[in-house]
């Protein structure tokens, strides 16, 4: 009893600093975790800024260093195929102006990104969906080129074929005719050569009696 007694007084005494104390401690998981939100967020950033380096180097890069540089950036998403890694290698397959640009690989790399938002940071969810909804216009409207021109190319086959089938049937129209001219010229013929006879016999059957 007299020990409970002491702690008990010991609390009082002390409580006035005991809980600010408590309460600036409390704080502190809350200031560490901002921070560390904030470190994340600017490492981001300089990995993007780096990233836009790299993806103006292989524009202007020659074809040997291009090839370098992406089969880098491929062989860091093989070993890491997520986040930073996976959005690096996008933006460089997306980067018009090399031979490696791959559209259609960099939109099922952004896709995937997109889905699992939360493997990137605001920096880099921002960047994957700018970049995924050109490329979404890029391929729609490459796509929508390649229909128009297939149904065009189809178009001209109908085209072509309906001119052949009717140039067929002209063409079998004009056999026809040039078959039904000569037979008539035959009948003509044969009438002509039996009128002909028919006058030299009339004209043998009358010979004599003049």
């Amino acid at each position: 009893m007299r020990r409970s007694s002491c702690l008990v007084l010991a609390f009082m005494l002390c409580g006035c600093d005991a809980f600010p104390l408590i309460g600036r401690h409390a704080s502190l998981p809350a200031q560490r975790g901002e921070n560390a939100a904030e470190d994340r967020d600017t490492t981001a950033a300089l990995l993007l800024a780096s990233t836009f380096q790299g993806m103006q180097r292989l524009v202007q890069s020659p074809p040997a260093e291009q090839a370098e540089i992406l089969a880098a950036a491929r062989a860091t998403y093989t070993r890491s195929p997520q986040g930073a890694a996976q959005l690096r290698y996008a933006l460089l397959l997306a980067t018009p102006g090399h031979p490696g640009r791959d559209p259609a690989l960099a939109q099922t790399l952004l896709r995937e990104l997109a889905a699992q938002p939360e493997t990137l940071v605001p920096v880099e969810r921002a960047v994957t969906l700018v970049q995924l909804a050109q490329l979404d216009r890029e391929l729609g409207l490459a796509a929508d080129n390649d229909r128009l021109q297939n149904d065009a190319l189809r178009t001209d086959r109908e085209r072509i074929a309906a001119m052949q089938r009717r140039l067929l049937a002209e063409s079998d129209e004009n056999a026809k005719l040039r078959r039904q001219l000569e037979e008539a010229q035959a009948k003509l013929n044969a009438i002509a050569d039996i009128e002909r006879n028919l006058t030299d016999r009339k004209h043998r059957a009358e010979g004599p009696h003049q």
